[in-house]
């Protein structure tokens, strides 16, 4: 494309800005730093800002790290090149703390805030290229895969409460893409309410906003424990193999 046509484009673009959640404990992976450990002799944080780097949505990334790692993760952008990482700040009490504060640093003129867990370092910038196109037109987009297990809701003492219809089941990836205002809004109402949330969709969820889902990736999966790590690493190792 001639480079003035791409300007044209990219000027009609709504600015997005990434924001990484990167300040959890990580205590089911034994007390180490699941984002600061080597994924095939790269940390897995940086592997997730890497696909954030190069994907062309996205303009700006904010990190909310934990204050112990502010140090380092601003370290590991610059010897990565990490160039659209524009602040590192500390995180929050929880989750949504963080990403609240996290967007609070966005760039004025954000229309869009790409919410992206640390952990998944398989993203890829095509899957946060759909998103952010599905958010730019309906104001909130998430990925999502099927429900591969059969799955049932349970009481208390174990006994099963439903079997759940696994056709109308999905479990949702990040990046998750809202409207910058909607999620603001969205993460202080559960932050004053005190309502746990699991995700950010949820929160917008509570506000009355339709949340659309996009077709997620298998690959796509978020580092939790040190089983994750292993798959990851077979993934990393079966792509750069060519298989």
């Amino acid at each position: 494309m001639l480079p003035f046509f791409k300007k044209v484009r990219e000027a009609k673009r709504p600015r997005c800005t990434a924001v990484v959640a990167a300040a959890g404990s990580s205590t089911r992976m034994g007390g180490v730093n699941k984002l600061l450990q080597p994924l095939e002799g790269v940390p897995v944080l940086v592997r997730t800002l890497a696909a954030l780097q190069i994907t062309g949505s996205i303009d700006e990334i904010v990190i909310a790290a934990r204050e112990e790692d502010i140090l380092e993760i601003s370290q590991l952008c610059r010897t990565y090149g990490i160039t659209k990482c524009s602040k590192v700040i500390r995180g929050g009490e929880s989750r949504v703390h963080s990403v609240l504060l996290a967007s609070l640093e966005a760039a004025p003129g954000t229309a869009l805030l790409a919410v992206q867990d640390g952990a998944r370092p398989l993203v890829t910038p095509e899957l946060i290229d759909r998103v952010v196109s599905v958010a730019a037109r309906c104001g909130a987009a998430a990925p999502a895969v099927a429900v591969k297990d059969t799955v049932k809701s349970i009481y208390e003492d174990g006994r099963v409460e439903e079997t759940m219809d696994r056709t109308r089941l999905r479990a949702v990836q990040t990046p998750q893409v809202f409207e910058a205002s909607l999620l603001k809004a969205a993460l202080q109402s559960a932050l004053e309410q005190e309502v746990p949330v699991t995700d950010d969709a949820s929160a917008v969820e509570r506000l009355g906003k339709a949340v659309f889902l996009v077709e997620g990736e298998e690959e796509n999966l978020k580092i939790t424990t040190p089983i994750d790590m292993i798959l990851a690493e077979a993934i990393v190792r079966a792509h750069e193999d060519g298989r």
